[in-house]
């Protein structure tokens, strides 16, 4: 098993088995996941962990350096672009996000028909569904959107689990405001302008995933990227790498417990 994935394991432990580790000393509900705890001071302080997130902003890169920005051109029913995402753009991003950007453009391979008023997708109608309810949650959810949309495509039925996904993960975001986005001009736009966004695209993309790095593409980062995105952002970060890209990652403290 790579590093990689030895850190998303380590990740996957903390978020989704909190519960089962700290029982012994439960912490009330605060009513935000652990992805959001350290997103601001009053949330820190509400969820009882003040401590550990100030002391997790004091080891924050330099904010003058500017993070490595991945931008991935995908469509949501796409086993190849779903596979990606699941396994190399969220565990990186999870754990590299403070020297890493990510821009997610649901539209791929599909085609805008301005005289309809539609678009036509490589995996079907279900396939332009989903990808505007990811439109509507990127543009909805902000800060929270990404890991919306990683529940989404790493289960079983992505269109069903939009809404649980949502609930869990963006729980200020209230699923009629992903609806009404869908059904109306709001979500037709969002899929024009990442219509526009794909188009625009130079070398013009031949496949899905299409992935590029701070603004370019190669096929070398690309394949890169596909099997070890980690060690790729890591090596071009220009800033003092973190610890977790130097392999100084420490324990997970007990005190969150």
């Amino acid at each position: 098993m790579n590093a990689l994935r030895v850190l998303f394991v380590f990740h996957v432990i903390f978020l989704r088995v909190y519960e089962i580790q700290c029982k012994s000393h439960p912490k009330p509900s605060c009513g935000y996941p652990p992805s959001q705890w350290c997103r601001s001071l009053e949330i820190a302080t509400e969820c009882g962990v003040r401590k550990q997130c100030m002391e997790l902003n004091a080891t924050r890169p330099d904010p003058v350096v500017p993070p490595v920005e991945i931008s991935l051109y995908y469509e949501s029913l796409c086993p190849g672009c779903r596979a990606f995402l699941t396994e190399q753009l969220f565990p990186t991003w999870t754990l590299l996000k403070d020297i890493m950007k990510v821009n997610l453009v649901p539209f791929g391979n599909a085609k805008e028909l301005p005289e309809e008023n539609s678009f036509s997708c490589q995996h079907g109608e279900p396939e332009c569904y989903a990808n505007m309810v990811e439109a509507c949650v990127l543009y909805a959810a902000d800060h929270a959107a990404f890991p919306v949309i990683y529940c989404m495509e790493s289960s079983a039925d992505v269109l069903k689990s939009a809404k649980p996904c949502l609930q869990l993960y963006a729980p200020l975001v209230k699923w009629p405001t992903i609806e009404s986005c869908t059904r109306g001009e709001l979500g037709r736009s969002l899929m024009h302008q990442n219509a526009v966004k794909t188009e625009a695209l130079k070398p013009a993309h031949t496949h899905v995933p299409w992935i590029t790095i701070n603004g370019e593409y190669t096929s070398e980062w690309e394949d890169k990227a596909m099997s070890t995105l980690f060690n790729l952002v890591c090596s071009l970060y220009k800033g003092i790498k973190p610890p977790v890209c130097t392999g100084a990652l420490k324990k997970l403290d007990r005190s969150f417990c």
